[in-house]
């Protein structure tokens, strides 16, 4: 890859067209689809562009300031890396690079349950303590055992996801063959590997092992990456419920912060479970195909806390502008992830290229503050929006 190919990157969607170019079709696909039809999918994004701001001028702007502090970690801005399944696959040992990148621009980075690169190894690289995110799976013996390993590797916030009692149907992966172990389907996805020469030397041979290293001790043959979605899959728990956030927090002494909440009700319920916070989230419109958007959502569901808990937005932010809109309607901050943010800029150009994204999105989200009236973050409020 021309290492100056992602320099002239001035949006996500050009990180998007640099990925396409870069990653084999069945590998853009999964990162870049959703559910069913992808309704929610483009909602989360969409709905974005029906808040407008409103222009204040004459207001010296001459000290504005995106540092926070976001789930008791201080951040350059209020943003921090979403989790991402597999994304030592969209670059050589990707969560290790993704890592360096959010600490050189000062945000949190969350790792994956399911990523590539283990605990151990993104905590060797790195010296900021990573936001680890788990799933529920039926064998609980493997979520104590991960909760170890984000104790011994210095995490003290934990993303539990909660949106995920099953996987949602991906129509793009099924026509890729992603869930089809045939000599068929790995023929193709051969063929399109064969397509991205230079992916397949710097990622698929000398980015080797591609297994999800926080659970390479739970199958008999981790290369097999097959067998191992197979044995995940198999593993996500269905009888999930508030009774296991209860049994959660009782095993894990740090920053329990629940991904997934989508109503008002359910944010009470949270609270009730004495959780340190939530995430807004669809799970990137990969799960629930129809269901609202994430920006839509969130005014419910601040306006029933009140305040009584910090509350991050995932799902659809596509620039420093659309931070602000967040913001402004109660959210204390945002994760970014797939589609189109951090994924795009590391299969683009690595950590290097996520730190250009992370530092053009924090240059517009100062300059919309400006162009507002703001200095400091707590200054935008909905009074930024016009109604």
């Amino acid at each position: 890859m021309n290492p100056a190919s992602y320099r002239l990157a001035a949006s996500c969607a050009d990180y998007r067209r640099l990925a396409r170019q870069r990653l084999p079709r069945f590998l853009f696909d999964y990162i870049d689809g959703g559910a069913n039809d992808e309704q929610t999918l483009r909602a989360n994004c969409q709905d974005f562009q029906h808040l407008n701001l409103r222009q204040r001028v004459l207001r010296d702007v001459a000290d504005v300031d995106t540092r926070c502090e976001l789930l008791g970690q201080a951040a350059s801005m209020p943003l921090a890396l979403a989790p991402l399944g597999m994304a030592g696959l969209y670059a050589r040992r990707g969560e290790v690079q993704a890592a360096r990148a959010a600490a050189a621009a000062g945000v949190p980075f969350s790792l994956s349950t399911v990523g590539i690169c283990s605990l151990a190894e993104v905590h060797a690289a790195n010296a900021q303590k990573c936001w680890f995110q788990l799933y529920m799976l039926r064998d609980r013996e493997a979520v104590l055992g991960l909760l170890q390993q984000a104790r011994r590797n210095g995490c003290d916030t934990l993303l539990f996801t909660v949106d995920l009692p099953v996987a949602g149907i991906r129509r793009r992966d099924i026509r890729n063959g992603m869930l089809d172990a045939s000599w068929r389907c790995r023929l193709a996805k051969a063929m399109q590997l064969a397509q991205r020469p230079g992916w397949l030397l710097d990622v698929g041979i000398r980015g080797k092992p591609h297994h999800f290293g926080n659970l390479s001790d739970r199958v008999a043959d981790p290369s097999d990456l097959h067998a191992f979605r197979a044995w995940l899959d198999a593993q996500f728990d269905p009888r999930v419920s508030w009774d296991d956030i209860r049994w959660l927090r009782a095993q894990w002494p740090g920053r329990l912060v629940l991904k997934g909440i989508m109503e008002p009700d359910d944010a009470l319920r949270a609270l009730d479970c004495d959780v340190d916070g939530i995430v807004v989230s669809n799970h990137g419109g990969r799960q629930l195909d129809g269901v609202a958007s994430t920006i839509q959502q969130l005014p419910a569901v601040a306006a029933t806390l009140g305040g009584q808990l910090p509350i991050l937005l995932d799902g659809g932010i596509r620039s420093g502008v659309d931070l602000l809109r967040a913001l402004a309607l109660g959210a204390r901050g945002v994760l970014i992830g797939r589609p189109w943010a951090w994924a795009w800029a590391l299969a683009a150009g690595g950590e290097a290229a996520v730190v250009r994204l992370l530092a053009s999105l924090q240059a517009e989200l100062a300059t919309a503050m400006a162009l507002c009236g703001v200095n400091r973050l707590e200054q935008i409020d909905a009074s930024l929006l016009e109604r």
